[in-house]
């Protein structure tokens, strides 16, 4: 008997109709007529398997335990989708503006004296210095002196004079008086004209020359030795323009 040419094809796990190398040879030649059964979802039929003794007794143990939901509520679960993402390219929102009468603030009141000179000049002024100086005449006198209540016998005004026409005339006066015998002198020197504009300058001239030479003057010879107590007159006599010069005895 001639053996047919044709060979049946012999199923293998190469052919499976089931798992992932289903129909990468091509579709399966059933054998014996049998072919597995299909389902709805073109997926494999897999045999369920039976729960053992403690799966089973784990299950009724959480169907015990869960709770059964009030009727007609669905449980609420947290939304995890994403938000909306805002376009780059979108207008921004308009800001109102703000009211007028929002935008002006309270202005603090300007005094109508405002002071406008500066003091730069931090050395101390002549009668604060003369004012340190200890008192060598009879204090009970300093004191009437200081407050205007004792006359002077003589005075010189300096006000108007160059430095040196100043001290020339400071020293005639000074050696007459103290000849003549007279106790308290009045030597009016100014106060000064008032600062130049650039007295705001790193080095400004100091105002009122007079003012300051005639303390160093009386504290030069011949003077120095004529004169026992200098001190700035009071306002009744000319004021920080002005000094009280009390004289030695004559001898």
């Amino acid at each position: 008997m001639a053996r047919s040419s044709k060979a049946t094809p012999i199923a293998s796990s190469r052919n499976a109709t089931c798992g992932p190398l289903r129909g990468r040879w091509g579709p399966t030649i059933p054998i014996g007529g049998w072919s597995p059964p299909a389902t709805d979802s073109g997926a494999c039929a897999v045999p369920r398997r039976r729960l053992t003794d403690d799966e089973r007794e784990l299950w009724q143990r959480v169907a015990r335990s869960a709770r059964r939901l009030k009727p007609g509520t669905d449980p609420v679960l947290p939304d995890t989708r994403p938000g909306p993402v805002p376009d780059p390219q979108a207008p921004l929102p308009d800001i109102p503006a703000i009211p007028k009468a929002a935008r002006v603030l309270p202005v603090a009141p300007v005094p109508r004296r405002v002071a406008t000179a500066i003091r730069l000049d931090l050395a101390e002024s002549v009668g604060e210095r003369l004012a340190r100086e200890p008192v060598r005449m009879d204090r009970n006198l300093h004191r009437t002196m200081s407050r205007g209540k004792l006359e002077p016998e003589a005075r010189i005004d300096l006000h108007g004079m160059t430095v040196a026409e100043a001290h020339a005339a400071l020293n005639g006066f000074m050696m007459s008086a103290h000849a003549r015998g007279l106790r308290l002198v009045l030597v009016i020197t100014g106060k000064g004209r008032k600062p130049s504009p650039d007295h705001l300058a790193p080095m400004p001239a100091r105002a009122g020359i007079l003012k300051h030479e005639v303390p160093h003057w009386l504290r030069l010879p011949p003077l120095n030795a004529l004169v026992l107590e200098l001190r700035e007159a009071h306002r009744s006599h000319g004021g920080t323009g002005a000094y009280y010069v009390y004289l030695r005895k004559r001898r």
